[in-house]
């Protein structure tokens, strides 16, 4: 009987999950019902209730569900069960498997996940995403160069200790609240952005910053440069206001950050964009790339190697196999380039250059 109600729970749960498959086949049905209807109230609904919690409910609520498989699995091996045939057993496992699977597929896609499948940013704000050039992306890096070193100056001038982390996600929300005024789609309701319980884990697998789909939790690793973390935080509320892919993600948090009348957000989201920019270019004229880095000030030099000491400090082996899943996850995601999606933002940063003349 219980293999029964098993086996019915499954068929129901495959069922769902090819209806949920079937809907985001769409773009403009997912756009229109999904991304501008539905996740807009849902999110704001959830981040209304975490942004009460002062720590991050996801990042304990992960922890524990972690915690749970791993004493399930010791007490399946510890057990040793032996009444029942071989092939039954296995029967079971998988069974239970297809169920788990089923679940975290439908619980992550209506909580986030179908806005993989939306149109966009890029059509929102009506840019067209071609190819570039190798001239046009020379220009962007020198143009980000420009605006890096002016920034560096800025900074150094107004002699303004980083912000605190509140004061940085307050800082968050206000850019948003600046560019809504721009771009209604980009408001952004109920702040709730947490410091990541496991920064320091996430350092030796190269997260900076990840969202909680299940609490609408925007996760910051403010253990990495300062620098960098207002960058990533604006990246990381792009996820929670309904920008799923990364490059879009980078995009919309670059349009926040830009936004932001502090020097230090624009100092940060310009120098991510070169990191990209600059590899890009680095992949197709090295000697360009390389005689760009040459015009950095030696005190945006200096950042870039703390960023490099930072990273060097937390190598560890299961970076490249951490990020070799998630390239996977990516690909599966409507991002066939997986990590290096991230760097497609140049892409948009050309197309918006292009349309607006500035950036």
């Amino acid at each position: 009987m219980k293999f029964s109600k098993r086996g019915l729970m499954l068929v129901s749960l495959l069922i769902i999950s090819v209806l949920i498959h079937i809907y985001s086949q769409d773009k403009a049905r997912v756009e229109a019902g999904y991304s501008n209807q539905f996740y807009i109230y849902f999110s704001r609904l959830l981040r209304n209730i975490s942004g009460q919690i002062p720590f991050s409910a996801g990042d304990i609520l992960y922890g524990a569900i972690i915690l749970w498989f791993i004493w399930k699995l010791i007490q399946k091996i510890s057990m040793r069960k032996k009444s029942k045939p071989l092939n039954q057993r296995y029967a079971k496992i998988f069974l239970r498997l297809l169920i788990t699977c089923s679940i975290i597929y439908i619980v992550f896609n209506i909580f986030w996940g179908i806005n993989y499948n939306r149109k966009g940013i890029a059509s929102q704000i009506g840019i067209k995403i071609e190819k570039y050039s190798k001239q046009e992306l020379r220009d962007m890096n020198c143009l980000l160069t420009d605006k890096i070193n002016f920034t560096k100056e800025a900074l150094i001038r107004q002699k303004k200790p980083y912000p605190s982390t509140p004061q940085l996600f307050n800082m968050v929300s206000d850019a948003y609240y600046k560019i809504e005024s721009q771009y209604p789609f980009l408001a952004y309701r109920h702040s709730s952005i947490k410091s990541s319980m496991w920064g320091w884990l996430g350092n030796y697998a190269g997260i900076s910053g990840y969202y909680n789909p299940i609490t609408a939790e925007a996760q910051v690793n403010t253990s990495i440069p300062a620098f960098l973390q207002p960058f990533v935080a604006c990246h990381e509320v792009a996820h929670q206001v309904g920008y799923a892919k990364e490059m879009e993600a980078n995009f919309v948090g670059y349009l926040a950050a830009s936004a932001s009348s502090d020097t230090l957000f624009h100092y940060s989201v310009y120098l991510d964009l070169l990191a990209y920019s600059s590899r890009n270019l680095y992949r197709i004229d090295t000697v360009s790339a390389k005689l760009n880095y040459k015009e950095l000030s030696p005190a945006v030099i200096k950042d870039l190697e703390e960023w490099r000491r930072f990273n060097k400090k937390h190598t560890s082996p299961a970076e490249p196999v951490f990020k070799w899943v998630y390239g996977k996850f990516l690909q599966g995601n409507q991002q066939p380039t997986g990590i290096l999606s991230y760097d497609e933002v140049t892409g948009f940063i050309i197309a918006y250059y292009k349309k607006f003349g500035k950036i």
